[in-house]
């Protein structure tokens, strides 16, 4: 087994330095893996920048029901009209959103969502910041991470953006696991919590948190994140009986082939939804794919939990996200792009690991 070379961009070691060349072989089909999958997604043709695919997506509901609220209309029956006239389906009632956005977004002055928004990002780049400036060895890496952190956040910045839960809650998520600590977890579900009330698809990464907690050992930790989905199944429980009070035996119901558009449409998600997509297609979803690698590579509690996440709102978003739901990304795009810092220390061990041919000599002494 090679000794540890001294770290690249890292202060510490990635999570490959050292191993034998067997288990750096298990790192390397990962990255093959995920290398060549992202090959398909390159097939469609150039990557709508967000604003272009936002005008495609459904933003006309969130904005008829934000405009009805505003003029003194309920919200249920609301969406439900809105929804009708645009010809989407009503049911299941999860077709509805959570009325916490849109309710607040009503009630505030023009502009100060938007502002809002902007604190609530500079409140991550700053969490993240300090997160980043004790794992990256000097400030060049530091400030590489931040601009990935930047390009990742500057598209849910837009004023349309502003409607959509999913950039509040990504936003809200990546905000969780810059604070969390082993010994400072109650935040990371505070902030958790007010994400999934505003955005339910952020209980994926509730799950997640739960389970490694648990997995960990970390048992009050691991009820903290059951209660924070407690919370999100009794608002989910009164959602469903207002929305039943309003969708009729005649309503549209959510087609069970909507998804499933596979990996490939995750990594295009992920150009549209940061600055990727302003570069060429193939490069753009290279990227991705070591991005996902970096933030592997990285030997960190925080980066196993953003390892899994990125892992599950990829599956989520490949299986069940509608052709004009691209915005879901927005879950996970804030932190995608951070993982590129970590890969100039993932290669370098990785290759060292996987060329190590290094034998054990045994010589006998005879006396």
């Amino acid at each position: 087994m090679l000794r540890p070379a001294s770290p690249l961009w890292l202060v510490h070691p990635s999570r490959v330095a050292g191993l034998s060349a067997k288990h750096a072989l298990a790192f390397a089909l990962f990255l093959v893996l995920i290398l060549g999958a992202t090959v398909a997604s390159v097939r469609g043709g150039p990557v709508p920048g967000p604003r272009a695919a936002i005008e495609e997506s459904d933003i006309s509901v969130h904005d008829g029901v934000v405009g009805a609220l505003k003029g003194g209309e309920a919200y249920y029956p609301a969406t439900a009209r809105v929804l009708r006239s645009g010809d989407y389906p009503l049911k299941p009632f999860l077709a509805f959103r959570l009325p916490t956005l849109p309710v607040v977004l009503a009630a505030l002055p023009a502009g100060l969502p938007t502002l809002m928004l902007l604190l609530l990002a500079a409140a991550t780049l700053y969490a993240w910041w300090r997160r980043l400036r004790v794992a990256l060895a000097r400030p060049l890496p530091v400030l590489a991470g931040m601009l990935l952190l930047a390009a990742g956040v500057l598209a849910l910045l837009a004023p349309d953006v502003a409607l959509f839960g999913e950039s509040w809650a990504g936003l809200l998520v990546a905000l969780s696991l810059a604070v969390r600590r082993e010994d400072r977890w109650v935040e990371a579900v505070a902030i958790a919590t007010i994400a999934m009330l505003i955005r339910e698809t952020a209980a994926f990464y509730a799950i997640a948190m739960g389970l490694l907690a648990f997995a960990e050992g970390r048992r009050r930790e691991a009820l903290g994140w059951v209660a924070g989905l407690a919370v999100l199944a009794l608002v989910l429980v009164f959602h469903a009986q207002a929305v039943a009070q309003v969708v009729g035996p005649l309503d549209p119901t959510t087609s069970d082939v909507a998804g499933l558009h596979g990996f490939g449409f995750f990594v295009r998600a992920a150009m549209t939804a940061t600055a990727l997509h302003l570069l060429p297609p193939a490069l753009g979803a290279l990227l991705v794919a070591l991005a996902l690698f970096g933030w592997a590579m990285w030997d960190d509690p925080v980066a196993l939990r953003v390892t899994v996440t990125l892992a599950i709102y990829a599956a989520a978003i490949a299986v069940f996200a509608r052709a004009d739901s691209f915005y879901w990304v927005f879950l996970v795009s804030p932190l995608l792009l951070v993982g590129l810092a970590f890969v100039p220390d993932g290669l370098r061990d990785l290759v060292r690991a996987l060329l190590d041919r290094r034998r054990v000599r045994v010589q006998r002494v005879t006396r």
